[in-house]
């Protein structure tokens, strides 16, 4: 947890006055919106939020971030989690079921930025399940063309609630097990699936991992 607060403080000293920031979603973005707020607060620096999930939303409603849309403004720097970060910077995305806002967000800005522990970073992909977002009346035939793929889908359950995890969109999340040897080519095959909203890869974007180590921050650039 500790780990998880000095990166996302690290990555909120890193906004600058009048910048449009994506917001996040995640346990570790939730310190990066947290110390967000408290900069506006105490520093009175001007900044306007856009949120990638409901759960982004509330949080910067409660920081206090002024809340804007991609249809308004242009992302200035987006800040992000992720559960795996290759050595290529290659993502694993979504154990929150929030991939398919986060991606448009987090792909449209000018610098997109990583903040995650050391667990997370992988020599290779796929030890965490790839998020794919379903349309639900095309479960069962996405479900179908992803075996054909070699994955091993599950469809997400919710757990406080009867039947599956419902995204922000209103849609299912199947997670699925994949030999991931090229993640920008298994990202573009899973989106021509015809059903599938996004999936959880996020290949080529990334312009800076921090990482939180117990000896300290570590910066990883392409």
């Amino acid at each position: 947890m500790e780990l998880k607060r000095k990166v996302g403080y690290e990555a909120a000293n890193l906004i600058k006055d009048g910048d449009v920031v994506g917001l996040g979603t995640g346990s570790t973005t939730h310190y990066f919106i947290e110390k967000l707020g408290n900069r506006i607060e105490i520093e009175e620096i001007s900044i306007m939020g856009v949120p990638t999930s409901y759960q982004s939303f509330y949080l910067a409603m409660n920081s206090k971030i002024p809340i804007t849309t991609l249809d308004e403004h242009n992302v200035d720097i987006a800040v992000d989690g992720a559960d795996e970060v290759d050595p290529e910077l290659n993502l694993i995305k979504g154990g929150g079921a929030a991939h398919t806002l986060e991606k448009i967000v987090d792909e449209s800005a000018k610098q997109f930025i990583v903040i995650v522990d050391g667990s997370k970073i992988v020599t290779e992909l796929g030890s965490f399940p790839v998020p794919v977002e379903v349309i639900p009346h095309a479960t069962r035939t996405v479900k179908d063309h992803l075996i054909a793929m070699g994955g091993l889908p599950t469809l997400r359950m919710a757990e406080r609630k009867d039947g599956p995890v419902v995204t922000d969109n209103g849609n299912f999340i199947y997670d699925v097990k994949f030999d991931i040897k090229n993640p920008k080519k298994l990202e573009t095959e899973l989106n021509t699936i015809p059903g599938v909203v996004e999936n959880g890869i996020f290949s080529q974007i990334v312009d800076q991992v921090i990482v939180g180590r117990d000896s300290g921050i570590e910066i990883l650039k392409k």
